[in-house]
C-alpha cells in the first residue's frame, strides 16, 4: 500500500481566524519568532497498489468533490514516500 497525502489550506485571501489565535497564543506561551500562521488540513489516502497518474488524477477530483471546498481553499496532492517519526 502507498500513502497520498492531500494537504488542504486556506486560500491566501482568506482570512484564517484560527491561524490568528495561534499566533497570539505562541508568544503567550514563550515562543517567539513566528510571523503568521495558517492552519490547514491533511488527509492520509491508503491506496492499494501503485501510485500513478491517473491514482494522483482521482485523489485530486476527491480532493475537489469533498476534502476542499475549492471556493476558499487550496490543495495539494503528494505521494509521501518515507516514514515519519511521531512525536
Amino acid at each position: 500500500m502507498s500513502r497520498v497525502v492531500v494537504d488542504v489550506m486556506p486560500k491566501p485571501e482568506i482570512l484564517d481566524p484560527q491561524g490568528k489565535a495561534v499566533l497570539g497564543a505562541l508568544p503567550r506561551l514563550g515562543f517567539s519568532g513566528v510571523a503568521d500562521v495558517r492552519q490547514g488540513k491533511r488527509f492520509e489516502l491508503e491506496v492499494e497498489g501503485e501510485v500513478t497518474d491517473e491514482v494522483l488524477a482521482e485523489v485530486a477530483r476527491m480532493a475537489e468533490t469533498l476534502l476542499s471546498n475549492p471556493v476558499i481553499e487550496n490543495f495539494t496532492v503528494r505521494v509521501e514516500e518515507t516514514a515519519e517519526v511521531q512525536a
